[in-house]
């Protein structure tokens, strides 16, 4: 049931108009962002979406001239200039200013909510073909990855392309310096840790670059018969045990800018450098994305002699509760099997494996950006659940 308006009236000297709903609530809206936002096509262009009205042309101290109850699903207002705007209840409603509404919002745009694991992770499991066919299985798989972090694909082909299919499902793959999608096996000369047999550290992919890639897809096309294990660890968790166990590391390793570099030849020829905090956070100091390879940390480091130490220690004790027995979970992929997690939260290892005359194991990976992952989530809910 969309809200009815009981009444409404201009407050504060025309600065606000306020609108009481039948259900006895209230809500204040400023009269600056309601002549921002009139809704004529005038002011907005429907078929975008989009404010056609010049910022240039907005009287920051404009006040309503008369404010009118057209019917108990919209107001219709008339600025001193004469010009008419209409808003609709449900569209008011939801853009609320109180601070409950506020939050519903924005729950409603970004999915904010965590499921946090340590080695207790139930990995969640979709079939491919599901999720590549089915939109109710999609939408369950990108709620899910953005909720828990990680979930497994299973049952695609062992054969190269699967990503580039899944790409395309989701929207498009982000390009990087090593290509639109790359082989992880062992290689000669090999221009990335990650192309050799040994053990792979946690770590978050591309902290060197500016925005690191948001999702990463792992396709599991050949696996070694020994070794060769995946690891994971929620650095999100990780992050908020370190800042109630050491407040200072969290502080020293969420404030001090950490050098990257990356230079090479792949998709094309590359050098990368790059500032970045280990552990990001918001305004409330929470953590919003890991940024730690231990691999690309360049021999650089841009900080006074006397705080080297401090900071060494603080990431020592980050890391070593990374890969503390109760905090990472470690699995096996099967060919045929796409791991999809959170680049920004989820740091990723593997075990060593013996190397030998011929590859052993391959995976091809590819990144997605959350910006596309997330737009592609609204669309499938819309769709699923017959949303605007």
């Amino acid at each position: 049931m969309s809200p009815g308006i009981q009444k409404v009236e201009a407050l504060d000297a025309g600065h606000f108009v306020r609108v009481e709903w039948e259900d006895g609530s209230e809500s204040r809206y400023p009269c600056v962002w309601l002549r921002d936002n009139c809704q004529c096509p005038q002011c907005f262009l429907q078929s975008a979406r989009a404010r056609r009205l010049v910022f240039e042309d907005l009287d920051v101290n404009i006040v309503v001239k008369e404010v009118a109850l057209a019917d108990r699903k919209k107001i219709s207002i008339t600025w001193p200039d004469e010009h008419a705007s209409e808003y609709e209840a449900e569209w008011l409603k939801k853009r609320c200013f109180s601070e409950e509404a506020r939050a519903e919002m924005q729950e409603d745009l970004f999915l904010p909510e965590r499921q946090y694991w340590g080695s207790d992770l139930q990995l969640p499991e979709i079939p491919f073909e599901e999720i590549m066919y089915n939109d109710e299985s999609a939408y369950k798989w990108l709620c899910t990855l953005k909720k828990v972090g990680i979930v497994l694909l299973t049952g695609a082909a062992t054969r190269q392309g699967e990503l580039v299919k899944l790409g395309h499902r989701i929207g498009f793959l982000r390009l990087t310096f090593y290509g639109p999608t790359w082989q992880v096996q062992d290689k000669a000369d090999a221009n990335n840790v990650a192309y050799t047999t040994g053990k792979l550290c946690f770590h978050t992919d591309y902290p060197v670059l500016q925005h690191p890639p948001g999702v990463q897809l792992l396709h599991c096309i050949k696996q070694t018969a020994t070794g060769g294990e995946s690891e994971v660890v929620d650095g999100f968790h990780v992050s908020n045990k370190l800042k109630k166990q050491n407040p200072q590391a969290y502080q020293i390793l969420s404030s001090t800018a950490v050098d990257y570099t990356d230079v090479g030849v792949d998709y094309c020829d590359f050098a990368v450098q790059c500032k970045q905090k280990i552990i990001d956070v918001d305004s409330r100091g929470q953590a919003v994305r890991i940024n730690y390879n231990n691999a690309t940390r360049d021999t650089v480091f841009d900080i006074a002699a006397e705080k080297v130490r401090p900071f060494y220690a603080a990431l020592k004790e980050f890391d070593d509760l990374l890969n503390s027995a109760e905090h990472k979970f470690t699995y096996k992929l099967k060919p045929g099997d796409i791991v999809t997690f959170d680049n920004w939260r989820v740091l990723h290892g593997r075990q060593s494996y013996q190397s030998g005359s011929e590859v052993t194991r391959h995976l091809e990976g590819a990144y997605a950006d959350w910006d596309v992952v997330m737009s592609r989530l609204r669309l499938l809910r819309k769709r699923v659940l017959n949303r605007d």
